[in-house]
């Protein structure tokens, strides 16, 4: 029914996009949506404790945003390029996305930082993408921790004072470009009443890249392709969410990126597997949901595949409804902004 990326735009004023985070991160406001029957409450994240409770399992993504942004010269004419690291790619090869891409052709060697790190283009991609080997002396993860720059969504024009507050508190392993921003709200205090009420905490990793943040660009929403992202569920993380799934207790998912790797993990086996992988899956309304019940997020771009996996959820009328109550109530939108949480109860 609703197959047109231009059913998902909504009308957001630019002073509603969230340009810096809270001074605390539990603080932001959180709209509850009760997709059963509709009934929309007005909360502050710390009110999550309430909605969580014993036997529920959280889902989290422990990726962690690397310093993906790199500002270079190409060596033959000295002309400005910006590389955004996206997938790391056996031999020291990274797939990018660069700004100025047409200038960047197979061969084209990008120096940064007077040379200190160099990026020559071994293979052409469409869309601004193009397969980058890197050249250094040492160990890269320094290098790039030194010379890289937290890769802050474009919407997003204000510098950013601590690097730290585009992390989620439990951020672990290394390779995201993006934040999975929906984490961004919890503290430890917050972790700590949600074990201490019994509420089990399971990580999962799904490195954030060009899938879940690269604009649609089809009228139909079916045509859109994904971007491959990388995902890994533990041994650990299986057994729990089997058993959990097994004795009726709610899984809630932290953010759209836990989301496509539950989702994943169960397509390729019908159940929770140990497993690493790629996963080009885009849920959008029609799609048959197997693993959660109840999800946070943030509020997302209009038109986006991310409103799309919201609307599947939720049920389209609702989620648009529950947007527009946003707007007229001025909640904070997108990265730094306040959160939503779906719920079956």
């Amino acid at each position: 029914m609703y197959d047109k990326t231009s059913d998902f735009d909504y009308e957001l004023p630019k002073e509603l996009i969230a340009q810096t985070p809270l001074k605390d991160r539990k603080t932001s406001r959180m709209m509850v949506v009760h997709m059963k029957s509709g009934e929309l409450e007005h909360k502050h994240f710390y009110d999550i404790v309430d909605y969580l409770h014993e036997g529920d399992v959280l889902v989290r993504n422990n990726t962690r945003v690397i310093p993906a942004r790199l500002y270079g010269i190409k060596e033959e004419t000295g002309a400005h390029v910006e590389v955004l690291l996206l997938r790391q790619l056996p031999d020291d090869v990274w797939e990018c996305l660069l700004g100025n891409a047409h200038t960047v052709k197979l061969g084209t060697v990008v120096s940064f930082h007077d040379g200190r790190l160099k990026a020559q283009c071994v293979e052409v991609e469409e869309q601004g993408l193009r397969k980058m080997k890197m050249i250094y002396h040492g160990i890269f993860n320094e290098i790039l921790e030194e010379l890289g720059n937290v890769p802050l969504p474009p919407y997003i024009r204000e510098k950013l004072d601590d690097p730290n507050r585009y992390q989620t508190v439990y951020a672990k392993v290394d390779g995201s470009a993006a934040a999975p921003t929906a984490g961004l709200h919890f503290t430890p205090e917050i972790f700590d009443q949600l074990q201490q009420k019994g509420v089990t905490i399971v990580d999962v990793t799904l490195h954030v890249g060009l899938g879940t943040f690269k604009p649609m660009d089809t009228e139909n929403v079916k045509d859109h392709v994904m971007h491959s992202e990388v995902y890994y569920m533990s041994e650990e993380a299986a057994s729990i969410l089997n058993q959990a799934k097994a004795e009726g207790r709610r899984i809630v998912a932290v953010g759209t990126t836990s989301v496509r790797t539950l989702e994943s993990v169960w397509n390729r086996f019908g159940r929770f597997e140990a497993c690493h992988g790629e996963t080009k899956l885009f849920i959008y309304p029609g799609y048959e949901w197997h693993t959660i019940d109840a999800m946070l997020t943030n509020f997302h771009l209009p038109k986006s595949t991310l409103i799309m996996m919201i609307c599947s959820l939720g049920g389209y009328d609702l989620i648009m409804h529950a947007y527009q109550v946003a707007v007229q109530e001025k909640y904070r939108f997108f990265s730094f902004g306040d959160c939503m949480f779906l719920t079956n109860e």
